[in-house]
């Protein structure tokens, strides 16, 4: 690990954006970890040769497409077993900006829990989203905070970083999640552990090229393992 730091970066079908996105990690000196579902518009095949022309990228290759929430448990194992310090989950789309990340990671550092890159927090901002999908993000995080309690408003935001201590006392085995709940989840998890959760304000920019992955599905069924953590909270 170069300074402690590895910034993971899930992709499928990325290869219009990938390499800007990691020459922007690459330019602040943080180690990349790009895992791939056998994008099948070539998106694994630059990954390797990004890693072949700098030591500090790596990729894990998968086979299909298995999740978002399972890549990024796959990256921690590996950041676990490299001796990172620090794990940043990011878009490889180009919407999270490099110049927040330094400050998400600072956040994590200080806090000793997990820090998030907040659209919904003054000074946070969303630009190039139509209004409805807004107002979908929007009405998902007050879900979130009404069912699982939780103060924090941006519970969906995939930018944001964890120390290695949270990631090791949260146990990956436990995690349900396998798509976009995961960062709910998580971020329910790190809270149930008493760990400190904060938010950095940041400017999403919705991608420039390539499609989302964010199906009407993978909505529902966020939605309804919210709810399954809910209960599981009156429960107890």
């Amino acid at each position: 690990m170069t300074n402690g730091v590895l910034v993971v970066l899930p992709t499928y079908n990325e290869i219009q954006n990938l390499e800007r996105v990691v020459a922007g990690v690459r330019k602040l000196g943080h180690d990349v970890l790009i895992v791939d579902d056998a994008s099948p518009d070539g998106t694994g095949d630059l990954a390797d040769r990004l890693a072949g022309a700098d030591g500090a990228v790596r990729v894990l290759h998968r086979p299909r497409k298995l999740g978002l929430g399972s890549a990024y448990e796959d990256a921690f194992r590996m950041g676990l077993a490299d001796g990172a310090q620090l794990m940043v989950e990011m878009d490889a789309d180009g919407s999270h900006l490099p110049e927040n990340l330094d400050a998400i990671v600072a956040a994590a550092r200080l806090s000793g829990g997990l820090a998030i890159g907040s659209r919904y927090i003054p000074g946070g901002s969303v630009v190039g989203w139509p209004f409805y999908r807004g107002l979908l993000s929007w009405g998902a995080n007050v879900y979130c905070r009404i069912l699982l309690g939780l103060a924090t408003h941006d519970c969906t935001s995939g930018y944001r970083c964890y120390t290695r201590e949270l990631i090791s006392h949260i146990g990956l085995d436990d995690v349900v999640s396998q798509g976009y709940s995961f960062q709910i989840e998580m971020v329910w998890r790190a809270r149930r552990l008493g760990y400190s959760v904060v938010e950095v304000p940041i400017r999403f920019e919705d991608r420039v090229a390539g499609a989302s992955k964010v199906s009407r599905g993978e909505v529902r069924r966020a939605l309804w393992t919210v709810l399954r953590l809910s209960l599981g909270r009156w429960k107890r």
